[in-house]
């Protein structure tokens, strides 16, 4: 492997493409190998049974030949190196999704004796519910961004911000909220910017979160999570793996290597069709707010003045279905699906209104999609035969 003082002058793109691949010239290959194995021999025990007493006790990748898949696998460790030189990380520790990184994350603190969460709202639903439901242990204080500081307690053992934001796109200042933290590690979910966007390492978060499954597998066919740390804390969380069975399956791995590689074209060109939606939705007068975040991306929430229902069943071209960052656009109603398991109260006390609707913007012509929103907002605006009665419209652009 080439050392960090010849890869740190590559650009993004670049380490898209070679990260975590720098060896296969010299193995005789092109593509990254795929290795499905379970288990692997050894004649040696004596040996092996040293190697799992080092792993149990310290968390370090085995020198020499795996032990076994939920220990490390080759396929796996790629996409691992892969992602934490996009993040700027020593290490990152993959699982098999979003919510297993974010659960392991969680079970580390925890397994300190630090159970408090401090988090800021809005986070994915799924993530509000575990930090509140006491599954784990945790109790959870959520506060403004101004609050972080003065909600950190001895117990504290994470502060946890989305930014941008899920649903709503809302952004927080990283590094002001790594600043309020101390010295309890900052958690970012890092999803739906991608390190294309922006790495929260870079503005003092020790921990960046991702659910794989979007834009960094980018083709909607793959479930993946990864978190992005510190060697000392990717150690932890492969102990935590290896006793948990969550680990990423190769073959998703290697589903994740390759989405790696086209990432930076895919977020960029997504980004722009975004941004010229959004030009569009905030000018018409179906559309009562747009929500845009000022770093860019692919993302984009609207409020309808009809019945935001009456969107998701109009559309054609575009997918109604949960989830994001695939190549094709897709759109929800975040407070029937991905939000539905947060308390409605706090739900719109976050901005997450009833007449939200989040869309993920793919790779199709913009003037194509356009056309599928045209008609889809028609036949839900009010007065229409399927949007009822008329609402006064009001348009704006903020987060």
């Amino acid at each position: 492997m080439e050392t960090n003082a010849q890869t740190a002058r590559r650009s993004l793109a670049t380490e898209a493409v070679h990260a975590g691949r720098e060896d296969l010239a010299r193995l005789g290959l092109h593509a990254p190998p795929l290795d499905l194995s379970t288990t692997y021999p050894s004649y040696d025990s004596r040996a092996e049974a040293a190697r799992i007493d080092e792993f149990a006790t310290t968390g370090a990748r085995p020198e020499g030949p795996p032990v076994y898949s939920r220990l490390d696998n080759p396929t796996t460790a790629r996409f691992e190196t892969a992602l934490a030189r996009l993040e700027g990380t020593e290490s990152s520790v993959a699982f098999a999704s979003g919510m297993a990184a974010l659960t392991a994350t969680l079970l580390v603190r925890g397994s300190m004796g630090l159970r408090h969460v401090v988090a800021v709202r809005p986070l994915y639903g799924c993530s509000d519910h575990l930090l509140g439901s006491g599954l784990l242990g945790t109790e959870v204080t959520w506060v403004d961004p101004a609050g972080i500081a003065d909600a950190i307690r001895p117990d504290t053992g994470l502060v946890m911000i989305e930014s941008p934001a899920n649903p709503t796109l809302a952004e927080i200042d990283l590094r002001a909220a790594a600043e309020a933290c101390g010295e309890v590690p900052l958690l970012v979910d890092n999803t739906f910017a991608t390190p294309v966007l922006q790495r929260p390492v870079e503005s003092g978060a020790r921990l960046v979160l991702h659910s794989a499954t979007k834009y960094l597998g980018g083709h909607g066919d793959v479930l993946g999570g990864v978190v992005a740390c510190d060697e000392g804390f990717a150690r932890k969380l492969r102990q935590i793996r290896f006793a948990t069975g969550g680990v990423l399956h190769p073959l998703a791995a290697y589903l994740l290597l390759r989405g790696l590689s086209t990432l930076p074209v895919r977020v960029r060109a997504a980004s722009a069709s975004a941004a010229e939606l959004v030009r569009r939705l905030a000018a018409d007068p179906r559309v009562l707010r747009v929500h845009y975040p000022r770093i860019g991306g692919a993302m984009v929430a609207f409020e309808t003045a009809g019945d935001p229902h009456e969107v998701i069943a109009a559309v054609r071209l575009i997918t109604p279905a949960v989830s994001l960052g695939s190549v094709d656009t897709l759109i929800q109603h975040p407070a029937s699906i991905s939000h539905r398991i947060v308390a409605e109260g706090d739900r719109h006390a976050s901005g997450v209104s009833d007449r939200l609707l989040r869309m993920s913007v793919g790779l199709e012509d913009v003037d194509d999609l356009w056309a599928d929103l045209d008609q889809a907002l028609s036949a839900a605006a009010p007065g229409s035969a399927r949007g009822g009665a008329r609402a006064e419209a009001r348009t704006a652009v903020g987060n």
